[in-house]
């Protein structure tokens, strides 16, 4: 009997079962890390999440260890050499150290910021210069993580059994090289069911979203999937477009259009006017005790966004508006361009390279200065190459700033504090020629959650970590309009407030699920009053390029996935988004679908039947126009 534990089959038996052993594991402290947004397993649904995970780590076990085990396997006598060995065992440990442990330890930090495992994706998204500071500050901040890591890192050392001697049952010989070769063959078959998730006909090669099949919570979804297959699955899909056809091309446009003619009369002109936008990081509307007051009853602070609170109820406020994404990324071109992002990041995709005539190169074309601040380095997250491309002239970043105010005022992780910075976009903007279109992206709202000494005791403490950050950011921008209110360019000025997507840390009940887990901070404000009022009808942040260009005056047909919230009442009310599934909230409900799948999977909560089925489709022909734009490189009207 001890002879067969120590064949080299037996001990690759031994060292797989180790890895979906260390595979659970991670999944185990995954689900503890980030149990707040998880929500509570039942006994009842266990079983199906277990199935789920078995699938989609025998998976990850043949990305990461397919060469491992077709080596181990490997007919031939130089298998048995001492040197062969050691080679075998530091892959076994160092890749599955990285590829299983240290990566599946980052997505519990990553999961609660984004709420989505770690793909190819971010492969492209991590391209800062203060990438290993902020590693390190993550490290620190999650010691516990790192000390998991190391001890899961061991036991696959400890457990692999290096010292074992290996005695194959098998003469040298034919009898030899036809029973390992047959070994390996069996192993190259297995290893190829796995990584496809079965060998039936019926079978196709597991894709992220086949974790909807075990449970209809896409948060519980993302507990079954595991990396490296989360990873290694996407990588190849990054420059590729597949969707699904459901109408024909003279059908199409008669469900959902990009293409907006402009109204003959629009419900408020703002002709010639400066346009700026905040888009604010992780301003969540239960910030705001004017969106949520009920999340702040019995409670003794009222909101953490005061000033903000007072500008919505001056201005034209969007009491639910929603955001089209999770990451800043995605929100860049969901408000300048009224493009979505669904399963990739539009700006990640070769594609959006494409032409295309997006809110900033169209002001441009009718005489409008353009530019984008960030306090953040050039080149930063992605966020100054997309707002080139989408018509941008000027860049205004963290090296301009430091110029000429010096470097002080780095926070010493993202870039510039948002008070400075902002006091130092009203010094550009009054030596900038009229009219103008200005974009800001604020930092400081953001892990790890700091605020300037001279701050630490003054602004509230919160109910949760980002809470001092969203009232340090609603300051700066008192601040800003304190000293730059009485310009003669601040009064001619439409300014836009819009976050770029809900905060990781949240304590309202309703926002830790969908879709209040995308409800945020949207509004515009004119300073002389001439926009006010409130909507309490759904709107995302597609919805803002096509009613600005509607107050603007705009008289030229233009491309947009959103509508003209004052002047466009024909186009749908809601609000777009994909996580693992097509979804979409609206004024009475959700609609989801899921186009991978055969049949229509649909599922919708409230309405009347006829009205959501007419949604469902014209739901579908937007996507479908999506990705046939995508397809063609060409977001105009002329393509």
């Amino acid at each position: 009997m001890k002879r067969l534990l120590h064949t080299p089959v037996a001990l690759l038996l031994r060292r797989i079962a180790l890895l979906y052993v260390v595979l659970m594991l991670c999944r185990a402290v995954f689900y503890l890390y980030n149990a707040r947004l998880l929500g509570p397993l039942a006994w009842g649904e266990l079983g199906q999440l277990l199935a789920g995970a078995l699938k989609f780590d025998t998976a990850s076990v043949v990305y990461a260890d397919g060469v491992f085990v077709l080596l181990s396997l490997l007919p031939l006598h130089v298998s048995e050499r001492g040197w062969y060995r050691k080679l075998l065992f530091w892959y076994y440990v160092a890749v599955n150290a990285v590829l299983v442990v240290a990566i599946n330890m980052a997505d519990c930090v990553y999961f609660r910021y984004t709420q989505k495992r770690f793909t190819a994706d971010e492969v492209f998204f991590a391209d800062n210069s203060n990438s290993a500071q902020l590693v390190g500050k993550f490290m620190a901040e999650n010691w516990y993580l790192v000390l998991a890591a190391a001890g899961l890192a061991a036991l696959l050392a400890w457990g692999y059994g290096r010292k074992v001697r290996e005695e194959s049952l098998l003469k040298r010989g034919w009898v030899y090289y036809a029973g390992s070769t047959l070994l390996f063959a069996t192993g190259a078959g297995l290893c190829i069911a796995g990584m496809r998730g079965g060998m039936t006909r019926m079978t196709r090669p597991i894709t992220l979203s086949n974790a909807m099949l075990y449970t209809s919570d896409s948060g519980k979804a993302n507990l079954i999937l595991s990396n490296p297959f989360c990873i290694l699955r996407t990588i190849g899909s990054a420059g590729t477009v597949k969707y699904r056809k459901y109408f024909t091309p003279e059908e199409l446009p008669r469900h959902f259009t990009p293409v907006h003619q402009p109204a003959d009369s629009t419900a408020v002109n703002l002709a010639g006017r400066n346009v700026v936008i905040f888009i604010m990081e992780s301003m969540s509307a239960e910030h705001s005790a004017h969106l949520m007051p009920e999340a702040y009853a019995g409670r003794d602070t009222k909101g953490f966004t005061p000033f903000l609170d007072s500008l919505m109820r001056s201005g034209l406020c969007f009491k639910r508006m929603y955001a089209n994404g999770t990451r800043s990324i995605q929100a860049m071109p969901s408000v300048l361009g009224s493009i979505p992002s669904f399963k990739t990041p539009f700006v990640l995709m070769p594609q959006s390279l494409g032409e295309s005539r997006q809110l900033p190169a169209m002001l441009r074309g009718k005489g409008y200065s353009t530019a984008f601040f960030c306090g953040s380095e050039h080149g930063s997250m992605g966020f100054g190459a997309y707002a080139r491309s989408a018509g941008v002239e000027r860049l205004v970043s963290r090296e301009e700033y430091e110029a000429k105010h010096g470097t002080d005022d780095f926070d010493g992780y993202w870039g510039i504090w948002d008070e400075p910075f902002l006091q130092f976009m009203g010094e550009e903007l009054s030596k900038t020629p009229e009219p103008f279109f200005a974009t800001l992206f604020t930092l400081s709202s953001h892990h790890p959650f700091v605020v300037p000494a001279q701050y630490e005791e003054i602004l509230p403490e919160g109910y949760t970590k980002i809470h001092k950050g969203v009232a340090y950011d609603d300051n700066a921008f008192r601040l800003f309009f304190e000293r730059f209110g009485r310009e003669q360019w601040f009064r001619r000025t439409l300014f836009v407030f819009v976050a770029d997507h809900v905060s990781s840390e949240k304590f309202a009940p309703e926002t830790r699920t969908y879709p209040g887990n995308y409800h945020i901070i949207g509004f515009m404000y004119t300073p002389d009053g001439a926009l006010r009022g409130e909507i309490g009808e759904v709107v995302q942040q597609l919805d803002i390029m096509p009613t600005l260009l509607g107050l603007l005056g705009n008289t030229e047909p233009y491309f947009a996935f959103g509508r003209d919230v004052l002047n466009e009442p024909q186009r749908p009310r809601w609000s777009v988004s994909w996580d693992g599934e097509f979804r979409a909230v609206t004024g009475d409900g959700t609609i989801r679908f899921d186009d991978t799948q055969p049949g229509p999977v649909t599922d919708a909560a409230g309405g009347d039947a006829a009205e959501t089925a007419t949604l469902l489709q014209d739901f579908r022909a937007l996507v479908q126009q999506y990705y046939s734009h995508v397809e063609k490189k060409s977001y105009t009207v002329h393509d």
